[in-house]
């Protein structure tokens, strides 16, 4: 004769059994970086991105353009270049950083967007020459990821002439869970 307590271990195993084979269940399909779209919108940018637990979170500091007209003037915004040439720029050097760390810009999850007045655009942020070289990096066939993102206008930036800096945050799996 099986008593209520055999009954109660018996249920409480086969009720552990099963929530541990549920639980590896949505650690397989739970395990990437999820990226939420902006609802009803083609903007590229992603309205969140989720990071599962396994992942290493790297930090990549602001950076901004290098000289691109080493004629013009030292410290004028024609010594970088215009918005977009400055973007460019600053997110070639970025995707070196990454690449140094085995990571490309589709490893990127959050970016933040520094934008001084461009004086040719009226001390007016040139946002439109920002997305034309972001838009060259994401949400393209060759890499679709698209980071959470804020762009913001800035009084100034460290270097005089700068009009651009950027940061990004990015992930990777963990050393340990690459080797399966």
């Amino acid at each position: 004769m099986t008593t209520p307590v055999r009954l109660s271990i018996r249920s409480l195993i086969a009720g552990l059994v099963l929530c541990c084979a549920a639980m590896a269940a949505l650690g397989q399909s739970g395990d990437k970086v999820e990226r939420i779209p902006i609802a009803d919108s083609d903007f590229p940018i992603s309205a969140a991105v989720v990071v599962p637990s396994g992942y290493d979170t790297i930090y990549v500091s602001g950076n901004i353009p290098k000289v691109a007209n080493p004629n013009a003037p030292k410290g004028s915004a024609e010594a970088y270049g215009d918005t977009k040439t400055q973007t460019i720029s600053v997110l070639q050097q970025i995707e070196k950083t990454l690449a140094d760390q085995r990571l490309s810009m589709a490893d990127v999850v959050m970016m933040h967007v520094f934008l001084v007045g461009d004086p040719a655009n009226g001390g007016k942020m040139d946002f439109a020459g920002m997305m034309a070289g972001y838009t060259q990096f994401f949400a393209t066939r060759e890499q679709p990821n698209k980071p959470a993102r804020s762009a913001v206008q800035v009084a100034g930036l460290a270097a005089p002439g700068a009009l651009v800096e950027i940061e990004v945050i990015a992930v990777r799996k963990h050393a340990a869970q690459l080797v399966h």
